[in-house]
């Protein structure tokens, strides 16, 4: 959004007219602004403009005409919130990077996936260009209503969260369970697969993993094509997702083998993100984990055996005194060799499985 002089006006000579019509259609206005005019109509310094606009992840336009009257009316309500006290000029900019940054990988989704299938010419000689249009003109008020629909759900669940952390901190660094899935070999799969195929094991990767860690509680954090990353709030919620994700995955023969690792302990959230010790200890034990199995920290380990999802050792799990069912657990924890962890130091690993129930007695 700077004002240099190398843009030339967007709507000059070489631009798809099509690409115009679909501009205006979904921004519901015409171009009408450099950002100049913009900022100085927002009543905003040509600097904050910028660092809002590239913070929402659009690239300079150096003076062309490129932006609309909701592109002034988004600075004036970020602008609007500073001015009020309710945000810092920081935090401003922290709202415009990460709803920008969540939004776009949601849009290259629909157009990618979504909108290239609905737009495949339904008649001979018919251009994709001349069904796009309508498409997009049927689609567009449903899709928004679905996505604010969504986003407020988001808000209820993490805001229910937030408010009911013991303390402050914890509203920020909070202990949780963290844990990578990572797909075994799948550099190797990349030589030998047809782009297509890859793309369609990706997706059906990323799907199973989103659904069954929503279905039991946890949160996906994010996908990085072959792995996934995400947190839950305990450990036992944390390990039935691993288990059941490396139960799933064997059962489907188009799928390659999967190694998980976990790490429960503080971590500092932001943007959505996770990070720290915890979150790289996580990574490190599923870059040791065995095909298709589960590795967890001590500290893991010690907040399974806290809750009584797991026994602390299999003798103790034997124990049963004279009139006291025995105890159910979940989970059984088998320690592994300790070993060094680039930048960690010693670890203690553990194999975690599902436990098998205790044959009936005679």
């Amino acid at each position: 959004m700077s004002v240099d002089d190398s843009g030339a006006d967007a709507q000059g000579d070489g631009e798809d007219p099509l690409a115009l019509r679909l501009e205006q259609l979904i921004l519901g206005a015409e171009r009408r602004y450099t950002p100049f005019q913009a900022a100085r109509s927002a009543g905003v310094t040509m600097e904050l403009a910028t660092r809002f606009w590239r913070a929402m992840g659009f690239a300079d336009v150096g003076q062309a005409k490129a932006l609309t009257e909701a592109d002034v009316l988004a600075l004036r309500r970020l602008a609007g919130l500073v001015e009020a006290g309710l945000l810092s000029e920081a935090m401003a900019v922290q709202v415009a990077r990460s709803t920008g940054q969540t939004t776009a990988r949601l849009a290259e989704w629909q157009i990618d996936s979504f909108l290239e299938g609905l737009t495949e010419p339904p008649e001979p000689g018919m251009t994709r260009t001349e069904v796009t249009y309508p498409i997009v003109e049927l689609l567009l008020p449903e899709l928004e209503e679905f996505l604010v629909y969504v986003w407020r759900r988001q808000l209820a669940a993490s805001a229910g969260r937030v408010v009911q952390e013991a303390d402050d901190e914890e509203m920020v660094d909070r202990r949780l369970a963290v844990a990578f899935a990572d797909l075994v070999g799948f550099t190797r799969l990349t030589r030998r697969m047809e782009e297509e195929e890859l793309g369609e094991l990706v997706e059906a990767f990323e799907t199973t993993a989103a659904d069954l860690v929503a279905a039991r509680g946890g949160r996906l954090i994010k996908t990085l094509g072959d792995e996934v990353l995400y947190a839950a709030d305990d450990a036992g919620t944390a390990a039935e997702i691993a288990l059941r994700l490396i139960e799933t995955m064997a059962n489907d023969e188009t799928m390659p083998e999967l190694r998980v690792g976990m790490a429960f302990g503080t971590v500092t959230t932001r943007m959505g993100d996770v990070f720290g010790t915890t979150v790289n200890l996580a990574s490190r034990l599923t870059s040791i984990a065995p095909r298709d199995a589960v590795l967890v920290d001590a500290d893991f380990a010690q907040e399974l055996i806290r809750t009584g999802d797991a026994p602390a050792s299999e003798a103790a799990a034997a124990e049963e005194k004279e009139g006291e069912e025995p105890p159910s657990y979940r989970f059984a924890l088998q320690p592994m060799w300790q070993r060094p962890v680039r930048g960690l130091g010693v670890v203690e690993p553990w194999l975690l499985n599902r436990r098998t129930p205790a044959p009936a007695s005679d």
